[in-house]
């Protein structure tokens, strides 16, 4: 049986070298890499993919939410793992949004760890299951209202959320669990979960594109007030045509990239 290639990186060489002891002695693992910087993890990665990124949330350079994005950006068939010092929600819900299949916190016990390296490998999102907790699916619903305007500008390219996910997230907020979910909306918990793969995907998505969308307004100045230069003099506004050709061409890139996300 092929092996499933694993990559590791974390600033805590101790916490690093465990993992790769405890992947060493299963069958089914081989670890092809491991550093200590997550940008240098990147630069590894396109040069040998493997099936799994291992990560840490922290690093001086770039975190690992930001190499996720990356990744997954790149090579949307590695899933990546984030190792967090302990759960916050604000971290979690980044995690979420980075494309991370899984997120563990570093006391994990081995046996889990594994388990959890083991579904990941298997195409599986366990990741999905923090939009569970009412906190995180507060904070999804908050995304969505927030992403409304710019969704408005780009003529709804990006995601949003439908009536059933919606009332899905609502009554997980209220602090219900999948099984009263299930018992309140009068549908099945596979039914919950369909909505929450969903839910994650269009996040995801949504993030990606709003990162594309902050690069275009930095690589292209001219569509910021007070950057365009009119017969030797700063102007404060862009023209209405010089704003549509942007917003034009940026959909198309948007439509492009989002496409291949799909």
């Amino acid at each position: 049986m092929e092996k499933v290639k694993v990559f590791l990186s974390d600033s805590q060489v101790l916490f690093r070298e465990g993992i790769h002891f405890i992947l060493s002695g299963e069958d089914d693992f081989e670890v092809i890499g491991e550093t200590t910087s997550n940008q240098e993890a990147f630069t590894l990665i396109e040069s040998n993919p493997p099936n799994i990124a291992v990560l840490g949330m922290k690093d001086d350079k770039a975190s690992g939410a930001e190499i996720t994005r990356r990744i997954k950006r790149n090579f949307p068939s590695i899933s990546v793992i984030l190792t967090l010092d302990k759960k916050e929600e604000e971290q979690i819900f980044t995690a979420i949004k980075s494309g991370a299949s899984a997120c563990i916190t570093k006391d994990t016990d081995p046996e889990y760890l594994l388990d959890i390296i083991r579904v990941v490998a298997q195409g599986s999102y366990p990741i999905m299951e923090e939009l569970l907790l009412p906190a995180l699916a507060s904070m999804v619903i908050a995304e969505f209202e927030e992403m409304t305007a710019v969704n408005e500008q780009f003529d709804n390219l990006l995601g949003s959320l439908t009536p059933k996910e919606t009332q899905v997230l609502t009554t997980i907020a209220a602090g219900n669990t999948i099984e009263q979910v299930a018992e309140k909306l009068d549908i099945t918990e596979e039914t919950i979960r369909r909505n929450l793969r969903l839910i994650l995907n269009k996040l995801v998505s949504n993030e990606q594109a709003r990162a594309l969308i902050e690069a275009a307004q930095r690589s292209m100045p001219s569509i910021l007030p007070g950057s365009v230069k009119r017969n030797g003099k700063e102007a404060e506004y862009v023209t209405k045509a010089e704003f549509n050709e942007f917003k034009d061409t940026l959909m198309e890139r948007l439509k492009s990239f989002i496409g291949e996300l799909a």
